[in-house]
């Protein structure tokens, strides 16, 4: 027998799958040279549990330097899969092993205890203004020269369920909840929890307070150690959720965000989303403390990375948050307009003091201010101008506009934009750019002073963004004008502010240096998909090309299924390519359309539930309908939607006899679903999902991706919309004993040609989906059912 590897008692599961088990060894190799794994893995490869028990294999060696696993993934489903996996490694662990402290992290609208039961005048929509202000406000009644202490605060908050109670309005302190028939509620109740404050922010001396944040930094040690504030050991219980973290923060009286960061960097796993390392934001406030060479770091869904990744480095400026940001550097200069001769305010004397302090001039808050009036209304005219040249009828017809970008610059041609030209001629030089940011800070400061009530300002965001838009390079950024669709009453009924928000943005067409530079800060880790092939455009995209030039190594592995052969059909269907120019519009009747719809319906017929995938949701629409006029079985379609009806629409899909559902690829339900069991039978790809060219910024990343690694267009659209299509047929096979039917529809998947992308599928893929024609796939399908049968 040979001996276990080191991992074995880490691992949360009897025995690991030879992929599982190589996968482990490369990834802690690769962390131990500071370098990362680069795995593509099919679904059912197990690499949660890969990834998870390499990470806690370094963490807990004492011959490392890592001290925790940071899990970053883009869908929800994977989160909860980590979170599970997690708890089975405590389950499996040997006796005398403490449990793997982990936490979970989300928004402060899923652990505010008022904005979870809607109290205190805060909810999901106002909850990161009205906590910003509440702790502003808390802060200043105990901060130097404050009115009082945190004691007092929470002894304040806490002896009114005291007098409630003594007072007979409540019943039992314990018992009491929000709503109750008896009375006035004794306690705030979340989740089904008390706390010791009552169901609405407290106030001191006619100050509004948090009594929860009051709480916690009454807890804090004078050191200030914020891990001396949580009011629960984590190392004993495992992986805290965020139903948890409330009710044991809460229930103690203390701020379930403020123990959540106060946690972060204490526990061994740390499992959050794209943002919580890639937001500048975020982690300048929140995570920060993740960010270095002790952290092993896994990027789950890393075929996401370079997309989200370049949401997050990319940036715009609102027009309305241009108008509040001119009315921002307009309050803070109206103290000294208002002036009399030989008697300054007391506004006024603290405005002088705080521009001396940050080095800035009167002179140049107005040349700001000046800058922000002109540039609205540029933005104003430009606007104007491109609705009145496309749809010279808007002003009449304003519910039917559409989402709409305006160009600031040949996408195919980078050169200076046409903002930062017309800035220079209108005489707005280097200094009111360069100048913005510090402006802005300067005003948030000023102004938080000024008012009563600490709000979400609108001018350090501006000058931000609007310094960067002078400083960063017009080759990798590209400038453009957003119009979103909206409906605003308030807005003149002739101005298109009504029908739409604008911004000025600022794309980032080439994230792979941001996301490396990023990577390079971790100590090692992971970075893993069902899709990533081909692995060197990954590397390219990724940014790992930039860390290796950098001398961190990076490891690859590709896993294909490792499930019996016999218990799936794979097909690359030789049927007329489904193009935009080969279809037609929606409705229309020609022989791709009919080839398409024939060989879907010959998979759909089958028995089971059986996923049908289409390059956009007006395809999925038209394909529903028409299997629906030849199909008996139900006949779902998913369409555009939020959450909850997405979640409703997976509910009736998986209940009772087969169905079919039809979606966008390019929706949810094809990517990070779990079809496990019998959900899903078979998978049919209709198309290749490549995403429109018409708009000027993708024509602006494909020119970047030319310039940088001579392959725009297969870069930056086809390799994605071939991992969305593999994405989706990846649906299918989750475990061993699972059976069903893949299949890729559209004669690029089947044969080579001038547009072929049969070469970005992995090897193992192409060896697998064999090429067949429309009239046989009928009988492979018959072929694979007896199979099946045993006969």
């Amino acid at each position: 027998m040979t001996n276990p590897p080191p991992w074995a008692d880490i691992f949360g599961h009897e025995e690991p799958y030879p992929e599982q088990a190589d996968g482990i060894d490369a990834a802690i190799d690769a962390a131990e040279d500071d370098g990362f794994l680069a795995l593509e893995g099919a679904c059912g490869t197990g690499k949660t549990m890969l990834a998870l028990t390499a990470g806690l294999d370094c963490v807990r060696d004492p011959d490392s330097d890592f001290e925790r696993v940071f899990v970053l993934t883009s869908v929800k489903q994977q989160l909860r899969q980590f979170e599970t996996d997690l708890e089975t490694i405590n389950e499996g662990l040997p006796d005398g092993y403490d449990p793997i402290s982990g936490l979970t992290l989300v928004g402060k609208a899923d652990v505010c205890p008022y904005a979870r039961e809607n109290r205190g005048g805060i909810d999901r929509e106002n909850v990161y203004e009205r906590c910003e202000g509440l702790r502003e406000r808390t802060r200043n009644l105990v901060g130097d020269g404050g009115a009082t202490t945190t004691s007092n605060l929470v002894s304040e908050a806490r002896s009114q369920q005291v007098g409630l109670m003594d007072s007979g309005s409540g019943g039992s302190a314990r018992s009491a909840t929000v709503g109750e028939d008896s009375g006035a509620a004794d306690y705030l109740s979340v989740d089904g929890e008390p706390t010791p404050y009552r169901p609405d922010t407290e106030e001191y001396e006619g100050t509004e307070f948090c009594p929860f944040y009051a709480g916690f930094l009454d807890d804090l040690p004078e050191d200030g150690d914020p891990a001396e504030a949580v009011p629960f050991d984590v190392a004993e219980l495992g992986h805290v959720g965020p139903t948890e973290l409330v009710r044991l923060a809460a229930g103690h009286g203390s701020c379930p965000h403020s123990i959540m960061g106060a946690l972060v960097p204490e526990v061994e796993v740390v499992i959050g989303n794209y943002y919580h390392a890639f937001d500048p934001v975020t982690t300048g406030t929140f995570t920060g403390a993740l960010l270095d060479d002790a952290t092993f770091v896994v990027c789950d869904e890393a075929h996401m990375l370079e997309p989200r990744v370049r949401d997050l480095v990319s940036d715009a400026v609102a027009d309305a948050s241009l108008r509040d940001a001119e009315n921002e550097l307009t309050r803070v200069v109206q103290p000294l307009s208002f002036e009399t001769a030989g008697a300054e305010s007391d506004d006024a004397e603290l405005v002088r003091g705080e521009l001396e302090d940050a080095e800035v001039t009167v002179e140049e808050i107005e040349s700001v201010r000046e800058f922000y009036a002109d540039l609205r209304g540029e933005l104003d005219r430009r606007v104007t101008e491109r609705l009145d040249r496309e749809r010279p009828d808007w002003r009449a017809s304003m519910r039917a506009l559409d989402d709409d970008e305006i160009p600031l610059r040949d996408p195919e041609e980078p050169a200076e934009d046409d903002i930062t030209t017309w800035a220079s001629e209108e005489g707005y030089g280097d200094r009111v750019w360069a100048r913005a940011r510090q402006v802005g800070a300067v005003v948030k400061r000023v102004l938080d002073s000024l008012e009563e009530e600490d709000k979400k300002r609108a001018a350090p965001g501006v000058g931000r963004t609007l310094n960067a838009w002078y400083r960063e390079g017009h080759e990798d950024f590209f400038r453009a004008i957003d119009l979103e669709r909206t409906w605003d009453e308030t807005a003149p009924p002739d101005s298109w502010r009504r029908a739409y928000n604008a911004s000025l943005a600022l794309y980032n067409c080439l994230p792979s240096e941001p996301i490396g530079d990023r990577l390079a800060e971790f100590g090692g880790g992971v970075l893993m998909s069902a899709t990533l092939e081909p692995m060197d455009v990954f590397r390219e995209v990724a940014g790992l090309d930039h860390l290796e030039a950098r001398g961190r190594p990076v490891v690859e592995r590709t896993y294909g299924l490792s499930f019996p052969e016999e218990n799936r059909a794979s097909f690359a269907v030789d049927a007329p390519k489904f193009t935009h120019q080969n279809r037609g519009a929606p409705g229309e009747s020609n022989d791709t359309r009919l080839a398409h719809l024939d060989a879907a319906a010959a998979v759909a017929g089958r028995e089971g539930n059986v996923l049908v995938g289409t390059p956009s949701y007006a395809e999925a629409t038209w394909m529903a309908e028409s299997l629906s006029e030849r199909l008996d079985k139900p006949v779902l379609l998913d369409e555009s939607s939020g959450d909850r009806a997405t979640e409703s629409l997976k509910d009736d899909f998986f209940a009772g006899e087969g169905k079919v559902l039809v979606t966008s690829l390019r929706g949810t339900l094809t990517e990070g679903v779990d079809y496990r069991g019998d959900r899903l039978s078979a998978a049919v790809v209709c198309g290749v999902p490549i995403i429109n060219t018409a708009r000027p910024r993708t024509r602006a990343v494909i020119t970047a991706y030319d310039r940088r690694f001579e392959s725009g267009f297969e870069t930056a659209l086809t390799v994605p919309a071939v991992r969305k299509a593999r994405q989706a047929v990846g649906r299918v096979i989750r475990g061993p004993d699972e059976r069903g039917v893949r299949v890729l529809l559209d004669a690029r998947y089947a044969r080579e040609s001038w547009n072929s992308v049969r070469e970005y599928l992995p090897a193992h893929e192409r060896e697998e989906f064999q090429p067949v024609s429309p009239d046989m796939l009928g009988l492979a399908l018959d072929r694979f059912e007896r199979r099946s049968d045993g006969d």
